[in-house]
């Protein structure tokens, strides 16, 4: 690619990750000490990184040496922030957690530091144990590894099965998205106050079109083609949105438009709902000891009509800025963070049910953790070993991802169809309307591309 297609892509970057973000700085909003043996880290204030704050000092600097001073941020928030201080190479941070969205982009973009020397140097850290999926996902254009998962997800469907037992319903292992339909109107109501799925509906790239996108790939759909023809508005596509919408219209939850992925895990926890498509994660909640709902969910892999698997891959994960003055301290907290003996202080310390699962295939083999999550543990990882971020659909794409398009501008095109899609769920326009000014977003992107590349 060349530089000056890079440092556009650097400057859409940015721009695209601020765009619609509040400026609030949270809680820890910068980095507390900046001395010789001291690294500081930006994360994303999910819990599990909250567990990682906990037991750095105690455990990582007291065994190095080397002070961690985290900064701690919302989601949105932290996306920000990182892009501004990455983007300008401040260094004022040496680690931040990033996604499997972000890395490629920013590898590219030459931002962040390749870890290839580092993993080979440290033969504890066993690269070979972190799942292909991931370790594919995290690297660049060059082959070169730029990012350690420190948790990962995928995608499947999970259902009430003592209510499917009751109806006489049998859920396959692989179902496809019609049988899940079928059963959605079987069960619908057959509970006072329960609706036969949940589907996210809320507005944002990561929210309704998450799941969304995934059902696109699965019905043959595209946000691109492989030569930058926007498909949007294409027959699959709109076949796929329209599935969609009438599913979660006629056998949905409550207040669909505005269900994201926290609303629609409360509906299943309170019996609102008998099925939910979305994040393998979401099992860990199901199963905890004071879940109402522990014990009686199934677990089914994503459901597909034109491809064999369907569900998505993300991974928050730790980079280190290319600015960092701090790169051997810098890699020392990411191979202890990312590692089985971190999953295996998380477990006894704080219980297995909280382990930063989804990276390790050594985790799946680990008979505490498996006796805790034994009901998912075999599904996550299947949805996971399944997930191709670089073939997700029936043709080739221009950017790899499975519930996105590794693009700076997906964020912002993503986020302007999905307020349309939104409102074709909320009856206020239809499916064909939504799509029609979605493909015309998308050709301006494509336009860019198609320019970019004939230059």
């Amino acid at each position: 690619m060349p530089r000056r297609v890079q440092a556009t892509l650097a400057v859409t970057m940015a721009t695209a990750l601020a765009a619609g973000v509040s400026g609030c700085a949270g809680w820890g909003g910068g980095p507390s000490g900046g001395g010789p043996n001291s690294i500081n880290v930006l994360m994303v204030n999910n819990p599990q990184m909250v567990d990682l704050q906990q037991l750095t000092a105690e455990h990582f600097t007291a065994e190095t040496g080397i002070e961690v001073n985290f900064t701690v941020l919302p989601e949105n928030d932290v996306r920000d922030k990182i892009s501004q201080e990455f983007s300008s190479q401040a260094g004022q941070y040496d680690v931040a957690t990033l996604s499997n969205f972000e890395i490629p982009i920013y590898a590219r973009s030459e931002w962040i530091a390749p870890l290839d020397d580092y993993v080979a140097a440290d033969a504890e850290f066993d690269q070979a144990d972190i799942l292909a999926p991931m370790t594919a996902s995290l690297s660049g254009d060059d082959g070169r590894l730029y990012g350690e998962p420190f948790y990962g997800e995928s995608s499947f469907l999970m259902y009430r099965q003592d209510v499917l037992d009751a109806e006489g319903i049998t859920m396959p292992a692989n179902p496809t998205w019609q049988q899940v339909a079928d059963i959605a109107a079987r069960v619908d109501g057959v509970e006072p106050g329960m609706a036969g799925i949940c589907l996210r509906g809320q507005p944002g790239w990561g929210q309704v079109f998450a799941p969304l996108t995934t059902v696109v790939n699965t019905f043959g759909g595209t946000w691109f083609t492989e030569d930058w023809e926007p498909g949007v508005d294409s027959p699959e596509f709109r076949e796929a949105v329209q599935f969609y919408v009438d599913l979660v219209r006629e056998h949905g939850e409550v207040g669909a438009p505005q269900a994201g992925f926290t609303e629609c895990l409360n509906n299943l926890i309170q019996g609102n709902v008998a099925m939910w498509y979305d994040a393998t994660s979401a099992a860990g909640s199901l199963e905890a000891d004071d879940s109402p709902v522990k014990g009686l969910i199934g677990y089914a892999a994503a459901p597909v009509v034109e491809t064999d698997s369907s569900g998505w891959l993300y991974a928050w994960s730790w980079s280190i800025q290319q600015a960092s003055s701090k790169k051997d301290a810098a890699w020392e907290f990411i191979s202890w963070a990312s590692s089985r003996e971190y999953e295996e202080l998380v477990g006894n310390e704080l219980g297995w049910s909280r382990v930063p699962a989804g990276k390790r295939a050594s985790t799946y083999e680990n008979p505490d953790y498996l006796a805790e999550a034994s009901a998912f543990a075999d599904p996550t990882l299947a949805a996971i070993e399944s997930a191709d971020p670089n073939d997700p659909g029936v043709q080739p794409r221009p950017a790899p991802g499975i519930q996105f398009m590794g693009i700076p501008e997906f964020p912002d095109l993503a986020t302007q169809v999905s307020q349309d899609v939104s409102s074709a769920i909320a009856g206020r326009m239809t499916v064909d309307e939504a799509l029609e000014r979605g493909q015309q977003l998308a050709d301006d992107v494509a336009e860019r591309y198609r320019t970019r590349e004939a230059e």
